[in-house]
């Protein structure tokens, strides 16, 4: 009985050996993806949900997540190759194109669809209308960023000229915006979620309006990579936009409630209700529509947002910073 005994103890040792390696090997399959985002915020939620839902594990991916804290450096690591593809507005793309780059960056699919920021005010103020910014002080970000650039051509198109009838500053970082405007910077700042709904939480601040509903439709944010990737490694760009559209369906086919827990591992700091009801105002401006072509219409758009705020000299053209193939792709083949 003690030989025997000892024959399944060892058959049972092995057999849990074999086990643990082949599991390793699972997890050594799984290619790591360097992805760089603008910032770390609830507006990115299909992304989040792709990625605790497992859906890139279901196309071999492993994601290896970073927040840039800003376009120009999510643009500057994906050009030295220190991330693999670059989560971030498209105007970043032009401005790399248009200055004769050889190995440029090209838009393959879309999140947002339109600006995913808010104006903050110091009190309530449920009749805001934007002629109430005359001779105020708006902390809005970084020149030559999108957020800024959108919040310049709303408050333009209200009638209001930056420069004149309203400050506009330019020279907070995006990352402590917040901060400055806590710390008594400003009459109003533009902010992004969950940093906007914290500050009305404490009583520091309250949303008035919101600015991506003003902007009207923008490939807001976008999933970029190099040229030469999209040239060599085709297959690595398709299974990202398999996962991340993924990701969209899985938000448009769930509650808010769902959402909140699912992104939960993302944001653990900001309490429940406090994410669904963000969840809430993003779904109601139709943020995440799941739709992951970049239109012409679209980026021209984006662009004329650049030439009004006098940041573009030279347009680029659609056809060499876009690639809409593995967006139609994987609209195609996964099915609603």
């Amino acid at each position: 009985m003690s030989k025997v005994f000892k024959l399944i103890s060892l058959i049972l040792i092995l057999t849990l050996l074999m086990t643990l390696n082949l599991t390793g090997c699972k997890k050594e399959e799984l290619r790591k993806v360097r992805l760089i985002e603008v910032t770390h915020s609830l507006f990115y939620t299909p992304q989040y949900v792709a990625i605790t839902q497992g859906f890139f594990e279901e196309e071999g991916l492993k994601i290896e997540l970073t927040d840039g804290k800003g376009a120009d450096k999510c643009m500057t690591a994906l050009l030295s190759g220190e991330a693999d593809i670059a989560f971030m507005g498209p105007e970043a793309s032009v401005y790399v194109y248009t200055q004769g780059r050889g190995d440029y960056a090209i838009n393959f699919a879309q999140l947002t669809q339109r600006d995913g920021s808010f104006l903050v005010a110091r009190e309530p103020d449920p009749e805001f209308t934007f002629d109430k910014l005359k001779d105020k002080e708006v902390l809005g970000g970084r020149k030559g960023g999108m957020p800024f650039m959108t919040l310049e051509y709303v408050v333009k198109k209200h009638g209001l000229t930056p420069g004149e009838d309203v400050n506009l500053r330019t020279d907070i970082q995006f990352d402590v915006l917040a901060g400055a405007f806590v710390g008594g910077e400003g009459d109003y700042v533009s902010l992004f979620e969950p940093v906007a709904a914290t500050l009305e939480k404490e009583g520091k601040g309250y949303v008035v309006a919101s600015i991506g509903k003003e902007g009207g439709y923008i490939p807001y944010t976008c999933y970029s990579t190099t040229k030469s990737i999209i040239e060599k490694d085709s297959e690595l760009v398709q299974k990202f936009t398999n996962a991340i559209y993924k990701g969209m369906l899985w938000v448009q086919n769930h509650s808010s409630e769902e959402i909140a827990k699912a992104v939960k591992p993302q944001f653990p700091d900001t309490d429940d209700e406090v994410l669904i009801a963000l969840i809430d105002r993003y779904r109601e401006q139709d943020s995440w529509k799941p739709d992951l072509i970049i239109t012409e219409e679209g980026l021209n758009h984006m662009m004329d947002i650049m030439e009004l705020a006098g940041e573009l000299e030279k347009r680029a053209d659609y056809e060499k910073i876009v690639t809409t193939k593995f967006a139609e792709k994987a609209m195609e083949n996964i099915k609603k």
